[in-house]
Order: C-alpha cells, then structure tokens, then sequence
C-alpha cells in the first residue's frame, strides 16, 4: 500500500512538474494493469494480517484488547482507504500509454488523480506504521510482564526457603526411641558403662 518511489515525486517534490506527474502515473498505470494472480496475492496477504490481528485480540487479555483493537481500528481504516479511495482513482490510468512523457503537457484530468492518489498511499502508510509500532510496544510489554512474573516467583521461593530454614530440627524418630530408652533406665545404671562394671566385678572376685 506504500509506493514511495512515485508518491514522492507529488508529494514532496516542488515545484510539481509535469516530468514528476508523468513518472508518478506510469507508475500507477503498471498497478492499474497489475494480473489477476498479484492482485490475488496482495488480497490474501491482507487478509492473513487481519485474521492475525482478529485471533490475537480475542484472548480477552487488556493488553491485547488494547494494543490489538488499536491495531484492528488502524489496519481497516487503511483498508477502506484504499478501497474507496485508492483503487477508484488507479482505474483512471488504464488507459495510460507507455510513451505518454512525449506529450507536451501533462493531461489535465489525471493531474488531480494523482496528487490525491498520492495523498490516499500516505494516509495507508501512516496507519499502517501505526499498527507496527503497537505491535512493538505489546511485544515490548508482554516482556516487562513476563520479567515480572519470574522475579515475584524468584522472591516468594527464597522466602519460603528462608523460612523452613529457621524452624527448629526435630529428632529422628531413632533418636527419640534411644533418648526415651536411656530415659527408662535407672540413674545408677547409666552411671555404670559395660566396662566399669566388668572391672567392678573383677575386683570382687580378687578379694
């Protein structure tokens, strides 16, 4: 929807010649003549883009409702204006001839035609940077989401990990079995090791 290489020429050359309109509308006479399969090309290219921006938006999300309802709204608003206002106008250079820069002056009826056909590609090119650069802040804004998350997950695991490091190590329930058994036994007997009481007993048979 942009053709820089002949808008230029009408839009920003001055002073407007008649070498600059009749370049610009040989220019649109090749588009006007363009073959059913490019004109079947350049429709489903456009209408994969708004399927993939219709599909994105119904995720139901607040970012894609707003980044891609404002890239919806821009990329239909080029759309008519192309189809109501471009493609109207580039039927009026059909009849263009290849060998049309020969003539003295450039032909009244098509000079308007191509200013404003002009115009109508600068107004899709405008819309459709716009529905760019959204795309670019969604992608720059889910990222900042995503960051986001894994930082909030990173700082809730370090404490939760802090906290079962504070808590007080419980004995092993081998531990408590042994703690309890020596618990049951009377204080004279835990005194005595095994080997006290064997040097004990070897004493008494000495005497």
């Amino acid at each position: 929807m942009t053709h820089w290489i002949a808008d230029s020429l009408t839009l920003w050359r001055s002073p407007l010649t008649d070498a600059h309109l009749y370049t610009a509308a040989a220019y649109y006479s090749l588009l006007a003549k363009m073959n059913v399969g490019m004109a079947a090309t350049a429709v489903a290219v456009v209408t994969i883009g708004f399927m993939g921006l219709l599909l994105s938006a119904q995720d139901g999300e607040a970012g894609n409702l707003m980044f891609d309802g404002a890239s919806l709204f821009l990329y239909c608003s080029a759309a008519a204006v192309y189809v109501y206002s471009a493609i109207p106008k580039l039927s009026k250079f059909t009849n263009l001839t290849p060998f049309a820069a020969n003539l003295p002056r450039f032909p009244y009826n098509l000079r308007q035609p191509t200013i404003e056909l002009a115009s109508s590609h600068l107004i899709c090119a405008v819309a459709l940077t716009g529905v760019i650069i959204l795309q670019t802040a969604r992608y720059w804004a889910e990222g900042e989401q995503d960051d986001g998350a894994l930082d909030s997950r990173a700082d809730s695991s370090e404490k939760m990990t802090w906290k079962r490091s504070s808590r007080p190590v419980e004995p092993s329930p081998p531990a408590i079995r042994q703690s309890r058994s020596r618990a049951s036994e009377s204080p004279s007997t835990r005194r005595r090791s095994p080997v006290k009481r064997k040097a004990v007993g070897s004493i008494s048979l000495t005497k």
